[in-house]
């Protein structure tokens, strides 16, 4: 029974105070690290002392294993007397002292394991307080093995799995994100594995579609054990039956034509596997010959005015694509463009050689000319007819009509001068004939600039001899006519044969030469 005078005086704040800082000062006096990390098949060092004992007497310690809340295993005993002890534990032959004594008892692990991560406890046993203790959490790390592929898939429409990113048996887990700039989206999943380490994976999904068939995708993988994050880039694989089309037809396969061609191109994943010609009548033109996806026509005539067939298989299924050809008939040479080319080309390089041989003879014929008229010598000169004339001087001061002297150079007779008669009086003696002009080799300057004058006057008169026609009318009479004969007798007077009329009554001869 209660006593009825015995007084339970409440514990005071203070009292509980003091209780939990006596506490705080006692477990401080056992130094561990509170974390420790670790990676598989390496050693691992777990620090322990024991601080500040004063009156405090150590009597043994001892190292406690907890892999989950409540399951203690000892692993390791020191006592100063009986020396080291380890039990019976998955550390055995794996764990020893490092320093064996009470004051620094601390432990290393050889090839840890992953299931080695827990609660490591430092624990002594004192007098007169009785056990102290620290725990270390020992945190087992595992860098991934990370892996990243494509998942062949179908051009179905429908959204499936085209890649796949994992990062497997990774302590802590790993995290996994996508880039792209394809249409889907992704999920991750979790494996935890009997060591302790997780296999983390991921699958992006999408309604792949042939044109998706060799897209970039990329997955990226972190973990804690990772300097850096780890990207894959990933090229999809669509997989879809082919897609047929005929190329190398131009409109312009005409009769004879011996180089055309066609050729069938296969779009497909997996591969074209095989490759057909054939034409809607069935049978191939005897002219045409395949090789492989080519149609080659080695000489096109009526039997390819057909439609040709091109069918591709792969192991998902078959596509055809046909094309009609139209032959024509040949109206003009193929080639007629290159020749056409060809003869204008030709065309101007003649024309440019006929210029520049042009122009070589009218300089010549220049030079000869200027020789002629101003140099005055005699090797310039030469035995065909050449005519001269005076200055056109009239005695009755008209100046209409050259009435002076005619003289002409005959053939017959090389560097002579002929005078025609005529009824004109005779030029005046100071004017010099031009039998003197064409025999005189030391003519003075005076001279041969006269007879140059003459020629030119000559060439003159001829162009004036058309306008002047009517003004020799005027006159009741031809001019004396002088003429080059052409045979070795002397210059004479053309016969009445060589006459003609004209119309206003007058006779011309048809070869003289009227001045």
């Amino acid at each position: 029974s209660r006593n009825p005078h015995t007084i339970r005086w409440p514990l005071t704040p203070v009292v509980l105070a003091n209780a939990l800082f006596q506490k705080i000062v006692q477990s401080q006096r056992v130094r561990v690290l509170p974390e420790v990390e670790a990676y598989a098949n390496e050693s691992v060092n777990l620090h322990c002392e024991f601080t500040n004992a004063g009156a405090t007497k150590l009597t043994q310690v001892s190292w406690i294993f907890e892999a989950t809340e409540g399951q203690r295993e000892n692993i390791a005993v020191y006592h100063p007397t009986y020396g080291q002890s380890f039990p019976q534990s998955a550390f055995k032959d794996r764990v020893q002292f490092t320093q064996p004594s009470l004051e620094n008892p601390s432990i290393k692990i050889n090839n840890v394991r992953m299931s080695d991560a827990g609660k490591y406890t430092c624990e002594y046993a004192t007098y007169p307080s009785g056990n102290e203790q620290g725990t270390t959490t020992l945190i087992m790390l595992a860098k991934p093995k990370n892996s990243a592929s494509p998942v062949a898939a179908q051009a179905s429409g429908g959204k499936v799995v085209v890649a796949r990113c994992e990062a497997a048996q990774g302590k802590p887990a790993a995290t996994i994100t996508w880039m792209t700039n394809a249409a889907g989206d992704f999920n991750i999943t979790s494996y935890p594995q009997p060591d302790g380490t997780v296999t983390v994976r991921s699958e992006y999904h999408m309604a792949p579609m042939p044109a998706d068939n060799g897209r970039d995708i990329t997955c990226v993988i972190t973990q804690q054990t990772q300097n850096h994050p780890q990207t894959f880039t990933i090229k999809l694989t669509v997989q879809y039956p082919p897609t047929v089309r005929i190329e190398g037809y131009d409109d312009n396969w005409y009769m004879g034509r011996t180089d055309a061609m066609l050729i069938c191109h296969a779009d497909a994943n997996p591969e074209v596997v095989n490759v057909t010609w054939a034409t809607v009548s069935g049978k191939m033109p005897p002219t045409v010959k395949v090789v492989q996806n080519k149609l080659l026509v080695q000489k096109v005539d009526e039997s390819v005015n057909t439609t040709f067939i091109c069918e591709a298989k792969n192991s998902l299924g078959s596509s055809k694509n046909q094309l009609t050809a139209m032959v024509t008939e040949l109206t003009g040479d193929p080639s007629s463009v290159g020749v056409l080319v060809g003869a204008i080309l030709g065309s101007l390089l003649a024309l440019l050689l006929v210029s520049a041989l042009v122009a070589v003879l009218v300089m010549r014929s220049h030079r000869q000319r200027h020789r002629y008229s101003s140099d005055g010598e005699q090797g310039s000169y030469s035995n065909k007819a050449r005519l001269f004339t005076g200055k056109k001087i009239s005695n009755n001061g008209t100046g209409a009509n050259n009435n002076g002297p005619i003289y002409t150079y005959c053939e017959s007779e090389a560097g002579a001068l002929a005078e025609k008669g005529s009824e004109f009086p005779h030029a005046p003696a100071s004017i010099p004939t031009a039998h003197k002009i064409l025999l005189s080799y030391e003519l003075d300057e005076a001279e041969r600039r006269k007879f140059a004058a003459l020629n030119d006057s000559m060439m003159e008169e001829e162009e004036e001899e058309e306008e002047d026609q009517d003004q020799y009318d005027g006159f009741g009479g031809l001019p004396p006519s002088y003429h080059v004969q052409r045979h070795n007798d002397v210059c004479s007077m053309y016969v009445d044969d060589d006459m003609e009329s004209q119309r206003d009554g007058s006779i011309i001869s048809r070869t003289a030469i009227y001045v």
